[in-house]
């Protein structure tokens, strides 16, 4: 067997140059059968979510329309009945009137014949007055503008309940604040990562600039001229969400990025979203940017907002910005497939003039991370 095995050896390596070529020709062909077949099917993925999401899209405009036709219905049944209740009312108040015009029409006619009656000496004029006086109360009494009202009760209830409605639909919206926060996971700032000149409190959930350089151990994984730091935690599937208070702060990076990010140096990659390795939105002077291998992206918002969103989402290979309170999107990084673990990231930016003090605070929800 052990010469068999040899003599093919040989033989293999007395393959002639045309012999060599062909084999290497064969190879070739088959390497590119096989990425003609994968672009067939990445080709045949890509128009399947493309028709996936516009069903989806579909599905929830459906769904909104009928939530607004069955609003816009309920509303044109409960305006009917009030405006059966305000028909009735001036209906009501349109009789009492016509009675106290022919009622004015009648005492005219009074008002002529009694001042005949006074120039004939007539002998019944009190008789007329008094057969007057009795009439005008009676319609009086019956004619009383407060006695025809709306139901006010009825009225309280149907406002009761609108705004009952309205807390609902409040309590429930925006829909993707709740979708969202489904996503929340726990994370904690590692005080190792963070520059000398960062203060990272005791539960790794805020970090403050302090212009006093901390002795600390220059270890391979702590910045030393870029003022970040990075989560402990760092995740690799799943879907990922956090919230981040910048209330007051007049500069600020927040973003995601690999650990191989470069920690020494003046280097521009050292800085969040200036590399490969980092995606960020930054805030300065009034003007957000997000970054990306060091490409700006100015965004259109001048508001100083006071919680920022950051959604990570492996299935989808993107990384979402959203201002937190409305579910605003900022930008959105389209990163396809990540090939590292993904760590949170901030940057509290140093004192701006004694205008950004105010320390960055995660916001960790309580519920559940979801690797929905």
């Amino acid at each position: 067997m052990d010469g068999l095995l040899k003599e093919s050896q040989l033989m293999g390596s007395r393959l002639s140059p045309q012999d060599t070529l062909e084999k290497r020709l064969g190879s070739l062909q088959k390497q590119r059968e096989a990425v003609k077949y994968r672009l067939k099917a990445l080709s045949a993925r890509q128009s399947e979510i493309t028709k996936k999401s516009w069903e989806i899209r579909e599905s929830i405009i459906q769904k909104y329309q009928e939530i607004q036709s069955v609003l816009k219905e309920d509303l044109r049944i409960t305006l009917s009945h009030l405006e059966m209740e305000e028909r009735a009312a001036v209906s009501a108040l349109d009789v009492l009137m016509e009675r106290n015009c022919c009622l004015i029409q009648e005492l005219e006619q009074d008002l002529a014949r009694f001042s005949l009656a006074l120039n004939q000496a007539d002998t019944e004029p009190d008789t007329m007055v008094k057969s007057s006086e009795i009439i005008v109360m009676d319609l009086l009494d019956q004619s009383d503008p407060s006695s025809v009202k709306l139901d006010e009760s009825k009225a309280n209830q149907i406002l009761g309940l609108t705004n009952s409605m309205l807390l609902l639909v409040c309590s429930q919206t925006p829909l993707m604040k709740k979708l969202l926060k489904s996503y929340s996971s726990e994370v904690n700032l590692d005080p190792e990562t963070a520059h000398p000149k960062l203060l990272v409190s005791r539960d790794g959930d805020r970090v403050a600039f302090t212009d006093t350089w901390q002795q600390l151990p220059d270890l391979p994984e702590r910045f030393d001229t870029t003022l970040n730091v990075i989560s402990s935690q760092g995740f690799v599937c799943g879907r990922h969400y956090w919230e981040i208070e910048v209330t007051g702060k007049t500069y600020w990076e927040l973003g995601v990025t690999y650990p191989t990010i470069p920690r020494k140096g003046t280097s521009e990659d050292c800085w969040l979203g200036r590399g490969h390795d980092s995606w960020c939105v930054e805030f300065f002077n009034g003007e957000y940017t997000a970054w990306h291998g060091g490409l700006p992206h100015q965004l259109p918002f001048t508001k100083h907002f006071g919680r920022i969103g950051v959604l990570c989402s492996f299935p989808a290979g993107l990384v979402t910005f959203l201002e937190a309170d409305k579910m605003t999107p900022l930008f959105t990084f389209c990163a396809g497939t990540f090939s590292k673990c993904l760590h949170l990231a901030v940057c509290p930016g140093h004192d701006h003039k004694g205008n950004n003090l105010n320390p960055i605070v995660i916001c960790n929800a309580s519920s559940p991370t979801s690797d929905l």
